[in-house]
């Protein structure tokens, strides 16, 4: 039974082993297509006589980078072979130890959660005690472990600890040294510890914040880059729906006046080639980004649209006069408010004001209609219709609330500050 536990123990511990290694292969694939992506674009760069617009990622940081520093422990290990070590099983199993400690380690350290677990901190205090038996114990060339424990605790202690640390480690190594080798050896000893420690501290800790750097200025492109998709997406339902709408409602009506009065369904034509030619116009310069909304236009529009429905409009305003930001947002609320009355409501009379306030701006758009909302959006999906109206009020310190009426028909009503730095965003985003 013993026997089985203690297979089962092994096979989870290859099991972990290559886990790990398969994360290394995966790491170095990533950063092999990262340097071919990064020479595509300086071979790029360098064709067009411009800079390379990447930053060469370089090899993913392991453990594997501090191995090499285990040849500082050659001269106990030449020691061993040549029979100069007393007791040379104890130096063997002690130096076996003190390496596999090492490695468990400094691998752990390349990884934030992992090198501040208890075990991690369990190991690097083990290899301090073991560090100081064999320094003790032999000396000469064994004092040459506190410059790799110096170097296991830089990689692993990174924090406003460390220098404290580095520093108590470097007197302890300095003063074994000189009870097995004098001045020189605790000179010698105590600063390569202090070196080794605070040297592989700064570069390991300049290295991850590096690529952290890195990572947070990648991650704000793919943000940009959503939200320009989100804002495009936006703009173009908001510009599409209501002018399809308009067009719609201005066909049906030069059908039903083509019967008996072909002036009047040609200015209905032609008020369509108009609608058509200014959707056009919006939709590029949506593309752009540079579409601001009027809100006299978009009130001009709301009359033409709802008179095509035979719908009867009343617009009033008063107060002070608006920004050109806040016009901006009222505008897109009019044209969708009215897109909505035209497709859904049903509606006779539709009654829109504005009214301003030397802190508030208040817009109220009311149809007498079934009092029935357009269909929202998929769960999850914004910028479309009065959600993403209410997103980009909410951005610019507003609100916007829709609902039906008491009486019946539907109000859609927005409100805005009258100054915030935070309207122009929302007026274009």
């Amino acid at each position: 039974m013993d026997r089985d536990k203690g297979r089962g123990r092994g096979r989870a511990w290859w099991r972990s082993v290559g886990c790990q290694v398969a994360v290394w292969r995966e790491e170095r694939r990533r950063w092999r297509a990262e340097h071919e992506r990064f020479k595509a674009a300086r071979r790029a760069a360098r064709k067009q006589g411009g800079h390379t617009p990447m930053v060469d990622p370089g090899p993913p940081p392991t453990g594997f980078a501090l191995l090499p520093w285990l040849l500082m422990g050659l001269g106990s290990f030449s020691n061993l072979l040549q029979g100069r070590t007393p007791n040379p099983l104890v130096g063997g199993l002690g130096l076996l130890a003190f390496n596999s400690l090492y490695i468990y380690v400094t691998f752990r350290s390349f990884d934030r959660e992992k090198r501040q677990t208890v075990s991690t901190r369990v190991a690097l205090a083990l290899m301090g005690l073991l560090t100081t038996g064999l320094a003790l114990g032999y000396g000469g060339n064994w004092l040459m472990f506190f410059p790799l424990l110096g170097l296991a605790a830089g990689a692993t202690l990174r924090g406003p600890w460390l220098g404290r640390v580095g520093l108590l480690l470097s007197a302890y190594a300095a003063a074994v040294s000189y009870v097995r080798g004098g001045w020189d050896d605790a000179t010698n000893i105590g600063y390569a510890t202090f070196l080794s420690s605070m040297v592989t501290a700064a570069i390991l800790g300049l290295s991850e914040a590096v690529r952290e750097l890195r990572a947070a200025r990648e991650e704000l492109a793919r943000r940009a880059v959503e939200k320009e998709r989100l804002r495009f997406s936006r703009d173009l339902h908001d510009l599409l729906g209501h002018t399809l709408s308009v067009i719609v409602v201005k066909s049906e009506a030069a059908r039903r006046l083509a019967a008996r009065d072909m002036d009047a369904a040609l200015a209905q034509i032609t008020d369509i080639e108009s609608v058509g030619r200014q959707a056009l116009t919006e939709i590029r310069e949506a593309v752009s980004g540079y579409r601001e909304g009027s809100l006299a236009t978009e009130l001009t529009r709301a009359r033409s649209a709802l008179a095509a429905a035979s719908v009867e409009v009343v617009v009033r305003q008063s107060g002070t006069p608006l920004d050109p930001a806040t016009e901006a947002l009222l505008g897109w609320v009019v044209r969708e408010a009215v897109t909505n009355v035209v497709r859904h409501s049903d509606a006779g009379r539709c009654e829109i004001d504005v009214v301003g306030a030397a802190e508030r701006v208040r817009l109220t758009v009311t149809d007498d209609g079934t009092g029935k909302p357009a269909d929202r959006p998929a769960e999850g999906i914004g910028g479309t219709g009065l959600t993403g109206l209410t997103e980009r009020l909410a951005a610019a310190g507003g609100s916007l609330t829709a609902g039906p009426t008491a009486r019946g028909g539907f109000t859609v009503t927005a409100e805005l500050p009258a100054h915030t730095e935070e309207l122009a965003a929302a007026g274009t985003g």
